[in-house]
């Protein structure tokens, strides 16, 4: 059974309530890792600066109180759950369609990084930011 570190679960506490419960929905579905729920303005800038956001502080949904936004890595025993290499891209998709499936079970409104416009075409994007998902208010 998969479970969420100390660490996992202290940011997933930062977020909204339904990130919170999607996420622990998708646990026992797949092992992952918190990676980042709110950020502060010093850690959003360095992201942006660093190009991993295209947001600057406030604007991103990172920074609200609780965050709107998660990043989230599928998380494979003895892999890094962090890398870019093409058979890891494989990984990451097929995490970002998990999470979007159990959001739609679950009739959450999300949107993953790794298909902003929602259309289901994953090599359509100028930005991939395959860890993140936020919630979509209608």
């Amino acid at each position: 059974m998969n479970k969420f570190s100390s660490n996992s679960l202290a940011k997933l506490e930062q977020c909204d309530p339904i990130l919170q419960i999607l996420f622990n929905e998708v646990i026992e579905v797949i092992d992952c890792t918190i990676l980042c729920g709110h950020r502060g303005q010093e850690e959003q800038d360095k992201m942006f600066e660093e190009g991993k956001s295209r947001c600057i502080w406030p604007n991103s949904n990172h920074n609200s109180v609780p965050s709107i936004a998660v990043d989230a890595a599928p998380y494979y025993k003895g892999i890094p759950h962090i890398r870019w290499d093409k058979k890891s891209l494989y990984r990451w998709y097929f995490f970002g369609g998990i999470v979007c499936a159990i959001a739609h079970e679950l009739d959450f409104s999300i949107r993953w990084g790794g298909d902003w416009d929602g259309d289901t075409y994953v090599t359509d994007q100028t930005f991939n930011d395959l860890p993140h998902f936020e919630i979509v208010y209608n």
